[in-house]
């Protein structure tokens, strides 16, 4: 009898924890999960994008439609749609030459920022040398220089090496300021691998270079490829830089469509064209790098 009349309070606090009432926080997590929930989200997003459809729209419209109506007009009128605005592009050598500078600049300077910051970053996390605490704050407080700070004294410095108003200065800026992020992300992302397997390779007989190309790069795919995608958005897009350090007879992308805004006002057709087709590169390099980046996450996970 004691055992049976104890038992009844037990179950009865079970029954009162089970039937007790969901917090605010759930009961609002589960009226919004609902179809409100993804309509709105598709609203937002499709409003996002809504500058994006008008420059597309509006680089494959006449220069006159595009002074006398709206680009929304063309859901009426889709005879105005045209694709002579590229034909004009592509027969540009301004805009073609500045493209092609574009690339030679942004390629080498990723690249450059990949490789290097991939090997600093392994140093700093698992090299022992003299000063490396130090140093790599040392790092972590260049993160903080804006790039205006270094315009002047850098013209300087690049005036006397001759490089000035060079694709090479140009490169030469965008890696070392590329530098200090590479590494501080890529340290933080070698240093979470497990010592033990490098502890592994090394008595498997690899050496530093074989540990660093065989177990430690492909284990920081995720990391290097949004390390490469930061910095192609970071240098095809800039104009600062390029304005100031790159060849004025052959400017990157950003300078070419700002001087023609400078030069011709009403060439709308060619900024809008030009703008677009500067937009579309990096958004294929962004998808395609994006495709490594999951592989590599699926990757590390498995493993």
């Amino acid at each position: 009898m004691t055992t049976s009349t104890d038992a009844v309070p037990v179950r009865k606090g079970r029954a009162a924890v089970e039937k007790a009432e969901p917090s605010l926080a759930s009961r609002l997590a589960a009226r919004t999960a609902g179809g409100l929930t993804q309509v709105v989200l598709i609203l937002v997003a499709l409003f996002w994008l809504m500058p994006t459809v008008g420059l597309l729209i509006s680089s494959l419209r006449d220069s006159t439609d595009i002074a006398t109506s709206g680009w929304w007009e063309v859901f009426g009128a889709p005879a105005q749609l045209t694709t002579a605005n590229y034909a004009d592009l592509l027969g540009n050598d301004a805009i073609t030459e500045s493209l092609l500078t574009t690339v030679v600049i942004t390629v080498p300077s990723t690249l450059l920022v990949v490789v290097i910051g991939s090997l600093a970053g392994y140093a700093f996390a698992w090299l022992e040398f003299p000063g490396r605490d130090w140093w790599f704050l040392v790092v972590v407080g260049l993160l903080v220089v804006p790039v205006q700070v270094a315009l002047i004294p850098v013209s300087k410095l690049f005036n006397s090496m001759g490089i000035f108003e060079t694709t090479a200065g140009v490169v030469v800026f965008h890696t070392a300021f590329g530098l200090p992020f590479a590494i501080f992300l890529l340290r933080n992302f070698f240093a979470e691998i497990p010592r033990e397997l490098l502890e592994a390779a090394r008595l498997d007989g690899a050496g530093e270079v074989r540990l660093f190309t065989r177990v430690v790069m492909p284990l920081g795919g995720p990391a290097i490829a949004s390390l490469g995608i930061f910095q192609f958005l970071w240098v095809w897009n800039d104009m600062l830089v390029a304005l100031i350090f790159a060849d004025s007879g052959s400017p990157p992308i950003t300078v070419a469509l700002q001087q023609q805004v400078r030069q011709f006002g009403n060439n709308i057709d060619v900024l809008a064209t030009g703008a677009f087709v500067s937009m579309v590169i990096p958004l294929a390099v962004f998808f395609a790098f994006q495709r490594q980046f999951v592989t590599g996450v699926m990757a590390g996970a498995v493993k």
